[in-house]
């Protein structure tokens, strides 16, 4: 899941992009303040035990925005995420992006995820879809983008970059994004629990996104 290209603004989408997909949640403010931890790209064996592992030693709950291709391949560890408490949400079966597909055949592979992710919560791979992707979504279920994203993916930053995105960025209400997948397990394994120490330290609490 990335967003714009690299010379753009990334961790925190601006208000005109925001403005483009007004049926989509992006943020939830809340009394006290509160924060919404998301993954995305996984269920993997390789990474997301691990994750889960992590969350439960802080006593902590995410949303997990997952694959479907990874669901079929991986049930074992999908189901470790449910009986642990945490929510799924849809994020396509092949990991596909909107812009680059017909609509018919967006939903077709949206609705084959569904098959195996039962859920009202979806978030487009790459923060990327037509208008008419975006419509027929909406009626079904709640398009979930987000607040910040710590570019964990990318490996031109260094954990500390990760970190200090959560830091720099974070506010009440914000939907924060991780992936528990291989190409930010580097940069996750170190900032995650710093992250979440971070969070708690300044008095956020966690919650779970909101189904439909």
């Amino acid at each position: 899941m990335h967003l714009f290209t690299d010379v753009m603004f990334i961790e925190q989408p601006p208000t005109f992009y925001r403005l483009l997909f007004p049926h989509s949640l992006w943020r939830l403010p809340a009394s006290p303040k509160c924060i919404y931890l998301t993954f995305d790209d996984g269920p993997i064996p390789e990474v997301t035990p691990w994750v889960l592992d992590v969350l439960d030693s802080y006593g902590v709950k995410a949303t997990f925005f997952m694959v479907g291709d990874n669901v079929r391949k991986h049930p074992e560890v999908f189901r470790m995420v449910v009986e642990r408490g945490h929510r799924v949400g849809n994020h396509t079966f092949n990991h596909i992006q909107g812009l680059r597909y017909w609509t018919r055949n967006y939903l077709r592979n949206v609705e084959q995820a569904a098959s195996l992710i039962p859920s009202t919560l979806f978030r487009p791979p790459h923060g990327h879809m037509r208008l008419p992707q975006t419509l027929f979504l909406s009626r079904k279920y709640r398009i979930v983008m987000w607040d910040v994203v710590t570019r964990d993916y990318n490996k031109t930053l260094s954990p500390e970059d990760v970190l200090a995105n959560v830091r720099r960025y974070t506010r009440n209400g914000s939907i924060i994004v991780f992936h528990d997948s291989l190409k930010a397990e580097k940069n996750l394994r170190w900032a995650l629990p710093k992250a979440i120490e971070w969070l708690v330290a300044e008095g956020y609490s966690f919650e779970l996104i909101p189904e439909r």
